[in-house]
This record gives structure tokens, sequence and C-alpha cells, in this order.
């Protein structure tokens, strides 16, 4: 079995590649930290070859996690190759990486990818020169056209590769690794790179190693004395020594034409200025929701709705004629298929939402995005890197989670990692749909304010637990690289709209289907499994249960039924179960709410702890049972106060209104909504106004934040 591992910066088309050689068509976007796990796959027609996906990484120095887990993975695994893929169109940026692979000793092919980005600026790389100053093999692609694939499948396989044995510093320099070597004195096939790793007083690489004391002081002088000749530290020395190498080998393997003003940064002036940018971004999110669930989401949802209500009527008719018994129909009729049917419909808006994301994401936009946040996140002691696993946690709160690896801080990762859940995810967005279609068609505010809410409590939370002492400290720096803006491929902006998307259906076929059957079984049967029908629901254990725990809601204003105490729960294996449980209880007995209830149940949903799939990502991020416990508590204690304060507040003032007439949440609406009603048409408009007003406020926050700096540096 040979094992192939995928190495390059972000942004330079690894993963790409990895989807063309393996036909696993992951994620593919212009983020850098993409892939933040370790994918593998088999080269198409070479199953025994196995290529693993590592981080888009700029180097082998531990800075970052995605950065630990290439280096161990190099290092500690030791693949049989590394393919490097390099941006050709910015090689002395992804050639620092290229020397640092070289020194693992072991054999590295150079794929130098984007050479129609080359061809197009008219510039020219010798590949046959730039190998032979690198002492590797390079291959010549296009990954996302899939071309030189063979050439490179061919080299891979090619039984001439060898090792490197590039010098890239001075003698002086060079001699100096070589004495580390002879005093680690042991024959690690890694012992060049852990010798340079030592010359730059690597800690990790110093405690992997335990040298002796004898040993360390014999390093620590020889690095010492070139560190007082050169007047600079032992890591930047190297750096600079890279640079200097890797500029001589620039200037003797390309030709590159004068450089002009790009489109990208044509584009960048208006997308990225500093008063227009976040206005043009709020405008472009709300036409993309005004599409996504009004204008063609809407065509779809009609299909689907007719698709289910076939389904249902065939069933029944069959069940029948087969003499099947009451519970049998009602299991798999109003149980089964009418539990998945109220997810269903929401599936066309999240698929187009997840396509246009997609488009942005691709297109390079979403960088600049990132960008553009930073400069407000900042203030509230939260980076741009932030602001990149929210805007993921919109689609799902799990990849938003996992994202947050490319924090370096690890407060700050924490932080993030604490306050993504907050997002509005798209499980979440059925339940929303459903409250603003029955009690709030009327209310302009109230779809944009789910949004603007979020945000301010995750800025607000940022706020406060930069305080303390488990979060404290600065933001950490945000660097990040903007590509070139370019057209998406059709192709793989449908992989990544499934990819997004396939979350949502998957958990339709089990989880979801799981749980309408477990709450069908508990509001169909007593205690000693007497069938009850649909009349005596109120008889049920899933009523005794929701009985009891409906006492905890009372104070929020909607514990004066037990169902939606029950859909809270349910909503904790997947947020989109809690309309399929009011679906399926309301279609039996009367659920009531008033529109004060209803919208303390939508912060209540916006605040708590996430479905139990992202609690256990976010255990594996945390690393920690005691964070996570942490985390569940603020997560659900805030909800339960803001819902408390919504509710109690709102009694007061909004006494004698018809914000607290009853209305039965089921029976005489949700049923009777067609979806147009439902996705309320000005609803997308609302949304639209809801991001502008946001953008209006950050903008002011920001410029009230740089004005009282100014201040306090004029009083200083």
């Amino acid at each position: 079995m040979l094992k192939v591992a995928l190495a390059g910066n972000p942004n330079s088309g690894k993963t790409t590649l990895f989807n063309a050689l393996t036909g696993n068509h992951g994620h593919v976007g212009n983020w850098p930290g993409v892939t933040v796990e370790k994918k593998e796959g088999f080269i198409k027609h070479h199953k025994q070859t196995t290529l693993i996906d590592l981080p888009g990484i700029y180097s082998l120095s531990p800075y970052s996690l995605e950065e630990m887990i290439a280096r161990d993975f190099l290092v500690n695994e030791r693949p049989d190759i590394i393919v490097n893929v390099v941006d050709g169109s910015n090689l002395e940026r992804n050639l620092f990486l290229t020397t640092q692979l070289l020194e693992l000793n072991i054999p590295v092919i150079v794929a130098l990818n984007m050479m129609d980005v080359v061809n197009a600026r008219q510039d020219e790389i010798y590949s046959d020169q730039l190998a032979k100053d690198l002492g590797c093999e390079v291959v010549e692609i296009i990954a996302k056209n899939e071309k030189g694939l063979k050439n490179l499948i061919k080299t891979i396989h090619s039984i001439d590769l060898k090792t490197s044995n590039k010098k890239f510093f001075n003698q002086e320099i060079n001699d100096t690794p070589y004495l580390i070597e002879t005093t680690i004195n042991h024959f690690q096939p890694t012992l060049r790179f852990e010798s340079i790793k030592c010359f730059e007083r690597d800690d990790k690489m110093l405690e992997h190693l335990n040298l002796s004391e004898s040993k360390y002081n014999i390093i620590n002088n020889a690095v010492t004395k070139i560190e007082q000749k050169y007047d600079d530290d032992s890591e930047s020395i190297i750096i600079t020594q890279r640079y200097a190498t890797i500029k001589k080998i620039i200037e003797r393997c390309s030709k590159k034409m004068p450089l002009s003003e790009s489109l990208s940064d044509r584009i960048d002036k208006i997308l990225t200025h500093k008063w227009f940018g976040l206005p043009i971004f709020f405008i472009i999110m709300g036409l993309i929701y005004y599409l996504a669930i009004t204008s063609v989401g809407d065509v779809a949802i009609g299909w689907v709705e007719t698709f289910v209500e076939t389904i249902q009527s065939s069933m029944t008719s069959i069940l029948v004629s087969l003499n099947a018994s009451d519970w049998a129909v009602g299991l798999v009729v109003d149980g089964v298929i009418g539990g998945i049917g109220a997810i269903l419909p929401f599936i066309p808006q999240l698929m187009i939402l997840f396509l246009l994301l997609s488009f942005l994401e691709d297109s390079g936009y979403m960088a600049r995005v990132a960008f553009l946040m930073d400069r407000v996140f900042r203030q509230f002691g939260l980076s741009g890197r932030s602001f990149i696993a929210m805007l993921i946690g919109t689609g799902c709160s799990i990849p938003g989670v996992m994202a947050s690896r490319t924090i370096e801080d690890e407060n700050d990762r924490k932080m993030t990692i604490l306050l993504t859940p907050f997002v509005p995810c798209g499980a979440k967005i059925p339940v929303f749909a459903m409250f603003i279609g029955i009690f709030f068609q009327q209310d302009a505010w109230i779809a944009p304010f789910i949004y603007i809410f979020a945000l301010a409590v995750i800025i607000i939370s940022g706020i406060v637990l930069k305080k303390t002492k488990l979060f404290g400290g600065k933001p950490s720096p945000f660097i990040m690289e903007l590509p070139d803006y370019k057209l998406p491929r059709f192709k793989s902006l449908l992989f990544h709209m499934w990819d997004k998307a396939k979350g949502f259906v998957t958990r339709a076929g089990t989880i979801i289907f799981l749980c309408v059957t477990i709450v069908w079984f508990l509001q169909s049967f007593t205690f000693n499994l007497t069938y009850l029908g649909s009349e005596n629901i109120d008889q049920s254990i899933l009523a005794s249960l929701g009985n009891i725990l409906r006492y905890l809601f009372i104070p929020l204003g909607f514990g004066d039924s037990w169902a939606p105490a029950t859909a809270a729960l349910t909503g904790m294996v997947a947020k989109e179960v809690a309309v399929s449980t009011f679906t399926t209880i309301g279609s039996i007995t009367p659920i009531i709410f008033s529109k004060l209830s209803a919208l303390s149940f939508i912060i209540f949903t916006i605040l708590a702890a996430p479905c139990f799939a992202a609690i256990g990502a976010m255990k594996r991020e945390l690393g920690s049972n005691k964070l996570l416990a942490f985390a569940l508590t603020f997560q659900t204690g805030l909800a339960y106060i803001m819902s408390f304060l919504t509710y109690q507040i709102g009694k007061i003032f909004l006494v004698n209104t018809s914000w607290l007439k009853p209305i039965n949440l089921v029976s005489d609406n949700l049923e009777s909504l067609s979806e147009n009603e439902l996705f309320h048409h000005d609803i997308s408009l609302y949304i639209l106004l809801g991001f502008i007003t946001l953008c209006v406020l950050l903008i002011f926050i920001n410029w009230c934040v740089q004005h009282f700096n100014n201040h306090l540096k004029v009083a200083e």
C-alpha cells in the first residue's frame, strides 16, 4: 500500500486536487484552513494508493492547530511520498513550505498548480530548472480542469523517486544544523529536520527530543554564537536564509511580466471599501435570502408538499386495504410520514441558500467578508477568524465549531466554540419559519430581529467573557490571504451545496425518523403499553413526561401546555425535530401560544444548547468535559434568562394587547397555512432590511469605538 500525503498552502488548490484524484468531492473553497481534518481516499483506478489531504498550512512551525496536525502526521506517520501543491502564480510564498518539506527525508513531488493563471498573466515557469534547483520532481497541473493529472499519477508511481539533499542556507548556517545532528546522534530519518528545528529553538521539538543537559548546552552555545554574529534570533535567521534562497531560485526558474492592477484589485476597491464594504455585504446576503426563501425557493416547496401528501394518502389506502391495525396506520402515516413530511418542505430553501453561499465562498468573496468583519469583531475581543466559523455555522453548527481550529489563540478558539451555536443554523430555520408564519406575518421586524439579536448576544457575550480568566487576553492577530476572484465551477458548487445539505437530509432519514417514531410511540401508549389512539393523548407517556418538564417553562410563557416542553427536549436531538413534534402533537391536542410566548420560544431556541451532534463536536474541540459543561450551562442558562426577561417584561408593558391573546399553534393555523403563507413574500425583504440595519449599527459602533480611542490618545 502506497501512502501519499497532499500538503500545501491554503488556497493552493490542494483539496480540489484531492477531489479530482479520488472522486471524493469534499468541501472546496477559498478560505484558509478549509480542511480542518485529515481526509483519506484512494486514487481512482489505483486502489493500492492512499491519498491523505492534510490541512492547508504555510509552514511546519506549530503556530496553529492545522500546522501541528500536518507536522505530526508527516514526522510521525511518515508517508511514502509528499505531493506538495504549489500555487504557480505565487511561487515565493508557496516555496517556503516546499523547502521545509524537502528536509523531512521523504520523496517530494511538486504539483505546480494554477498554470492557467500563470499563462493568462503571460508569465513563464521553467519546470525543469525548478526541479533541478529543488532536487525533486515538478509536474505542471491545472487541478480544477483536471489537466496534468495523468502525468502526476504516473510520477507518483515512479520507482525512481528520491529524497532531496539540497541545502537552503549559506555554508556557515548549514554547518550549525550539522553540528546539532552529530550532537543529537540518532539515526532517525527526520534527523535533518529535527536539527533545523532545534536551531530555531522550537519548544515542541526540544521537548520531543528530551536532550540531556550537556547536549542541550552544546546546541544552545552553537545557536547563540550564530545569533550574536547575525544580530538576530535563530528562527528569523532561518526564515531570512530560506527566502534569500527562494528568491534566487525564482530568478532562475521564472519570468514575470510587469505587474499591473488586477481585476481583483479593482473589485476590492469597492467590495472592501472602509465604509461601503459592509453595506454591500449585507445587501448581497439579503438578496440571497430573498432568492432562497421567496422567489426561487418558494416554487419548489409546493412540489415537496404535494409529494408528501400523495405518499400519505397512498400509504393510508394501502394499509387500510391490508386491514392493518389502527396503531400501524397511525405509526406509518401520522408518525413517520407526517413527522418527516413536516421537515421536508424546508429542504429546497436550504439547498438554494447553500448553493448561493457556496458561490460567494468559492468566488473568493467570503475571505473579504472575514477581513471586513475583523475590524468590527476585534473591538469586542474576537477576530475575523471567529466570524468565519460563525458564517459556516449558518449552515450547520458542527462544521462551524470545527472551523475554530484555524484560530491560533487558545482562549479565542474556546470562546468561538462557545458562541458559534448562537448563530441561527439551517436546522433552526424551520422552527423560526413556523412561528413567523403563524404569529408574525404582519410584523416586519421579526425576521431581521432573529439575526440582529443573535449577533448582539454574541458581541455582548464576547465582551463579558473576555473579562474572565478563562477567556481573557488580546484577540489573536488576523492574517489572511485574499485570493483572486474567480468564477466557480457549477459542478463544484453542486457538490458544495450537497455537502452542506446532506447532513440535514441524512438526519431526516435517520435521527429525525427515529425521533418522530419515538414521539409517536410515547404519545400513543401509556406506561403499561395500552394503545390510546388520537383521542386520549393526555394520558400518554409523552404527556406525563411533558407535564413534569413544563413547570420549568412556565416563567418563560410556554409552560401552560406540555407540548412546548416536549418540543424543547426533542429539539436537542435535532432542532428541526421541534417542528414535527409540534405538528404531531398539535394535530391531536391544542397547543396554546401567544405572540409574546412565541417570541420567548424563538429566543430560547436561538440561544439554548445545540443538538447532540453539535455538542459532540464541541466536546472534541474543547477537549475537556469541564469546559463542555461550562459551555452548555452558559448557553442554556443565558437562553433561559433572556426568554424569562422577554416574557416577564413583555407581560408588564403589553397587557391588554394582541400580544397576549391565546392562539392555537397547530390545529387552527399550521395545517391551514399554505407554504406561500408560511414563507410570506415580504419576509426576505424584511431580512434584507434587517441586514442593512445591522450594517449601519455595526458601522456606528465601530466609529464610536474608534472615536473614543482617539480621544483617549489625545488625552494621554
